[in-house]
Formats: C-alpha cells, sequence, structure tokens
C-alpha cells in the first residue's frame, strides 16, 4: 500500500520572527493530529528553515532517534555530553538521546540553512546518550540505525535514473529535490510516499533535472 502525502499537507511552525520556519510532516507540539502520530519507526520528519544567526536554544530530548539531513547551509550542533560540530550538505548526523540529552541548533553561518530532521522511536528506551556525524555519505552506504530497526538509503538521481525501493515491512520516501515517480504517483519537494508492505517498486526521477531523496528501511512500527 502507498500512502502519499503532499508537501502542502504539513503543518506549519517554527518562529518566523526569529528566522526559523518548520514544516511538520507528521502530528507535532500543537498540531496534534491522533491518525497522523507516526509511520514505521518514523515520528518526525520536520523541514527546518534558519536564517543566519537564527537557531533553537537549548532544549532536551529522550528515549528519540534523531537523524539529520543538511541540504543547504551548515548546521552548528552543541550538546550536554560535550559534542560539538558543523553539519554540511552531504553530512548525515544522529543524536541517540537515549535516557536523556539537550542540545543546540544554530545556524552560526552568513547563509540560509534548510535541514531534514528526522526523529524514529528506539526498540528499547533509555541507555546513555551517543552522537556522530558521518561526512560525505555515499549513495551505496546505506545509514544504519539499529536502535530503531531502520536503514537510511540516500538516493541522488540523474534525470530518468530509477532506484529500487527496499522490499521491507514499511519504507517512508522523502524527497528533497527534484521530481520521483514511484508506482503512478509524481512526488515533488516535500511530498513523501508511505509505504507498507511494498514490493519491486522503484523510484524515477523525472526528466526535468536530477532528484535528491531520503528513503527509510524499517522492520516494524
Amino acid at each position: 500500500m502507498i500512502d502519499v502525502r503532499r508537501s502542502g499537507e504539513r503543518y506549519r511552525g517554527g518562529e518566523p520572527a526569529a528566522g526559523i520556519e518548520t514544516f511538520h510532516a507528521f502530528s507535532f507540539g500543537p498540531h496534534y493530529d491522533p491518525d497522523n502520530l507516526r509511520f514505521g519507526a518514523v515520528l518526525a520528519c520536520n523541514e527546518e528553515r534558519l536564517a543566519p544567526g537564527a537557531g533553537f536554544d537549548e532544549h532536551p530530548h529522550s528515549h528519540t532517534e534523531i537523524v539529520t539531513w543538511v541540504v543547504e547551509g551548515e548546521l552548528t550542533h552543541r550538546d550536554s555530553a560535550g559534542h560539538e560540530s558543523v553539519v554540511r550538505p552531504g553530512d548525515v548526523q544522529h543524536l541517540s538521546a537515549a535516557g536523556g540529552v539537550r542540545h543546540v541548533e544554530r545556524n552560526d553561518g552568513g547563509d540560509p540553512l534548510v535541514f531534514v530532521q528526522m526523529w524514529l522511536s528506539p526498540l528499547t528506551p533509555g541507555g546513555e546518550p551517543s552522537y556522530e556525524v558521518v561526512h560525505g555519505i555515499a549513495d551505496s552506504t546505506p545509514y544504519a540505525v539499529p536502535a530503531a530497526g531502520a536503514l537510511l538509503h540516500v538516493r541522488r538521481l540523474a534525470p530518468g535514473e530509477r532506484t529500487a525501493i527496499p522490499d521491507a515491512p514499511f519504507a517512508y520516501v522523502h524527497v528533497v529535490r527534484g521530481e520521483v515517480h514511484v508506482a503512478d504517483e509524481t512526488l515533488t519537494p516535500g511530498d513523501a510516499a508511505r509505504i507498507t508492505d511494498g514490493e519491486d517498486l522503484e523510484a524515477v526521477a523525472g526528466p526535468g533535472g536530477a532528484a535528491e531523496l531520503l528513503v527509510w528501511e524499517m522492520t516494524g512500527g
């Protein structure tokens, strides 16, 4: 089954006056929707847009696997476990909040920052927080989040190029840029396909330009 959710259906949040715009794909904060709480292990898929100098002050997380993909600009991260880094396009950042951690996310650069942040539910709550950044992740190497029973596949496609969508109990496809065709559906930036028990599906980039998509392969939810 394929359930397509369009970019225009996302809940708008953030604080525009402070240079923060957020687009939520799932029920989040004041935008409570009991029919849209999660898909597989994915609890949130937020597109964040931060103006230069804007950011999120220190705030807590717990029992969540937080994976971030930078689209444009540079993301500065600092957390209460002593980690500090700058995350750039092509990098995957993973913060395992475990039993609890606090962090700061800012745009300390001179250009606008756009990133996609995805929250996953761990199979087992608790534990010690951990953090890593994988620089320049390749399309051929999925990023594993074993704590959530999930793999993240990054796919960058030339016009007309195709890629297989993993056969899995749950697959979540988020289009970052370009046009992508899945089965009979056409997806554009910000659109997502939630696929349950899919088999032999492919994503095909449209003819108009390169495409980039994030694909979560998940064993359960």
